[in-house]
């Protein structure tokens, strides 16, 4: 088989692109530009999940800091862009990003994706 490409015979590649679909709320990205400015590269920030290792019941959280993780862009708000891993894309898939602030502290949560159990903090959720 040979890749030369011929008038008669195009060489084509086609690229399977996953969206995300990620909404973030007003909150949040004014939290993230803030958290952004903090890093080595200014106004990038990456979002990862992590498996609980504390226990064997499949929950997943979310770690953001400022940096790309050599990771895609998966969103770009308030002058922030937001990376993830790809092999993670399906796990981001439609969640909304929130952020809460009061006199006690404040935080990160996200909407329990399609399938999904929220753990009662906000912060993560388990596929069923």
């Amino acid at each position: 088989m040979s890749l030369v490409r011929t008038l008669d015979r195009p060489f084509i590649i086609i690229l399977m692109i996953e969206i995300v679909n990620l909404l973030i709320s007003q909150s949040a990205a004014s939290e993230l530009s803030s958290q952004a400015s903090f890093g080595v590269s200014q106004g990038d920030m990456s979002i990862d999940l992590l498996e609980d290792k504390n226990c064997s019941e499949g929950w997943m959280h979310i770690k953001l800091k400022p940096s790309t993780l050599n990771a895609s862009p998966i969103s770009r708000t308030e002058g922030v862009t937001l990376y993830a891993d790809v092999k993670k894309f399906n796990l981001l898939k439609d969640i909304k990003l929130d952020y809460y602030g009061d006199l006690s502290g404040g935080g990160f949560l996200i909407s329990t994706p399609k399938n999904a159990k929220r753990f009662s903090s906000g912060s993560g959720f388990k596929l069923l």
